[in-house]
Order: structure tokens, then C-alpha cells, then sequence
């Protein structure tokens, strides 16, 4: 089933698996009326008027987890890995009118202009809560490696990192079906961002490892239902994309710091394009990941200039 969102990324796909007496359904979408709607129509309708009662969230971001707290309000069961519970758990209390100065900091920090920093530091930020359902007290914890059962076969859990960390995605153990989330997509790439909560990360890292890590499992024959676009096979060949996207992006902002740069001016070398706009937030964080990426690599070093923001150049070859 596909849900509709208010972004650039038009939709969220989530799955609903036959339990025979009621349903275990994959993600949610965001927590707002025109989805709350649609999941009616869709129980009254294509889901017989049986009940939901587990939710297995892939991991904490708003359009897979927005919707987990109502359905267990109406007595679902919530299936999820420790971290994105207690993501999910705590952002949904953390509401802010004003971005709050750690979060303004980051902005200076990764070179935002003043005019637009300026804009920022005034303006309502979006606030998990405003798609997101409180959480009720109470999930059951999968973690890397475990087995559930769903629609009269056994899933095995096999967690990625990166673009959200301990990221479930569910490999069938009875046929070729794999649940992606958004750790497994077809021809876009998942956001890999650096958030003031965590300002020196290196997701990308994470991510990279993943890759590698969930290639060993898979195989051309399996067909991937991934969190956006369309189902898709050829799972080994995607992975060796994803890696390699990224890897070409790094080669090219290394050329790109040959002179110093902040990172708010790297986003030609990373996405081919320059990006403004409702876009230029989720650029912002790739391009400081990727620029944390190369820190970690020992390839790159940064200072700080007269405006606060840290400069980043490329490491002399030794």
C-alpha cells in the first residue's frame, strides 16, 4: 500500500502481512488526517474489517513510525529495534518553537549564509511531533539476527546503519522476499545526513559497511519490497551501486576541497546540481557527512574561519 507525503518524496510504501485472524502491518506513514483516513478506508476495505495487531517499524523516521503510537492505541502490538524505540520515543517530546543555539551552531558551523541563517534561527523548525503519534509505554525489541514470524512464514531481522541507525529489514527464510525499508531502495539513494545531535558522526562509514555486510545475503532471484518507489530484484548488483554512488561523490569533493570549502558550498560536486529550496536542509546534512567521511579517512582537514564555519581542504599527498 502506498501513503501519501508532503515532500519532494511524494509517498511511503507500507505492507500489511495475513495473519489469518488480523494483520501485521510494515511502517505507517505520517500521522496526519488524510492518513489516518486512508488506513480506515483501507481496514474497512482491503483488509476486511480484521484488526491490526503488530506494527513492525523498520526504523524511527517519522513516514515509517508516524502512525506506529495510534494503532497501538487501539491495541496493536509495536515491533521494533531498542534504537528506533527510543528515538522515536524521545523526539516526539522534544518540541522546540525556535531551532534551539546547538542546532543554530550546526548551521554556522557547516557555512549556511548569514541571510539564511538568520531566517532559520526565527522560524519554527519542523518538530517530530508534528507527524508522529505519541509513543505508549511498551515495544517488543527485535534485534540483528532474530526471527519472527508473519504471514505463515519465518522473517529473518538483518539490521543496517547509516541512513538511520539499527534499521531492520526482514529477509523471508521460506522464499525470495526481502522488507527493505529505506535501508534497501531501487534507483534513489537514502538521505545519509549528520544532525546537530551528533555533529562528528560518520554515517556514511555506517553506511558503506552495511552494504557490504548485507551483500553476503543477498541474491539476484529475491524480490526487495523497499519503504519508496517500485519492488525490486537484483539485490547484489543494487548494493554494489549504492557503495559505489557514494564512493564516486566522495572522489569528487576530494578534487572539489583541492581549495578550501564549507559544506554548504559542496553540493554541485556531490549531487551534480546546485540545491535551494525545501531540498537545501537534506543537502546540507549529506554534504557533512560526506565531508565527515574524509575526516575519518585521514583525507581531509578543517579550521575554523572569521564566521565560525569550519573549513574543509584536502590533506597534501604525502
Amino acid at each position: 500500500m502506498r501513503l501519501p507525503l508532503p515532500m519532494a518524496l511524494d509517498h511511503v510504501n507500507v505492507y500489511a502481512l495475513d495473519d489469518g485472524d488480523g494483520w501485521t502491518v510494515v511502517d505507517t506513514g505520517f500521522a496526519s488526517t488524510r492518513a489516518r483516513a486512508i488506513w480506515q478506508a483501507l481496514l474497512a476495505g482491503p483488509l476486511a474489517g480484521r484488526p491490526v495487531r503488530r506494527v513492525i517499524v523498520t526504523h524511527y523516521h517519522p513516514d515509517h513510525i508516524g502512525l506506529a503510537g495510534w494503532f497501538q492505541a487501539q491495541g496493536a502490538e509495536l515491533i521494533t529495534t531498542r534504537t528506533s524505540w527510543l528515538y522515536a520515543r524521545m523526539l516526539v517530546l522534544d518540541e522546540h518553537a525556535t531551532p534551539p543555539p546547538q542546532a543554530v551552531a550546526f548551521q554556522r558551523r557547516a557555512g549556511v549564509p548569514p541571510a539564511r541563517l538568520k531566517a532559520y534561527a526565527t522560524t519554527r523548525p519542523f518538530n517530530f511531533a508534528d507527524v508522529v503519534t505519541p509513543l505508549p509505554l511498551g515495544f517488543t525489541r527485535i534485534r540483528d539476527g532474530d526471527t519472527l514470524t508473519a504471514a505463515g512464514r519465518r522473517w529473518r531481522v538483518r539490521c543496517g546503519d547509516g541512513h538511520a541507525p539499527e534499521h531492520a529489514t526482514l529477509w523471508s527464510m521460506e522464499d525470495n522476499l526481502i522488507l527493505g525499508g529505506d535501508q534497501l531502495l531501487p534507483g534513489i539513494s537514502a538521505n545519509i545526513g549528520v544532525y546537530p545531535t551528533e555533529p562528528d558522526a560518520d554515517p556514511l562509514t555506517e553506511w558503506l559497511d552495511s552494504c557490504a555486510r548485507l551483500s553476503a545475503f543477498a541474491t539476484d532471484d529475491q524480490l526487495v519490497l523497499p519503504g519508496h518507489k517500485l519492488p525490486f530484484t537484483g539485490l547484489p548488483l543494487r548494493l554494489r551501486q549504492m557503495a559505489e554512488n557514494h564512493e564516486g561523490a566522495l572522489s569528487r569533493l576530494l578534487d572539489h576541497l583541492a581549495t578550501p570549502q564549507v559544506a554548504a558550498d559542496c553540493f554541485l560536486p556531490l549531487f551534480r546540481r546546485q540545491i535551494d529550496g525545501p531540498e537545501f536542509g537534506m543537502a546540507l546534512v549529506e554534504s557533512v557527512a560526506h565531508l565527515n567521511c574524509l575526516l575519518r579517512r585521514g583525507q581531509v582537514s578543517r579550521s575554523l574561519n572569521e564566521q565560525g564555519a569550519w573549513l574543509w581542504q584536502r590533506m597534501q599527498d604525502r
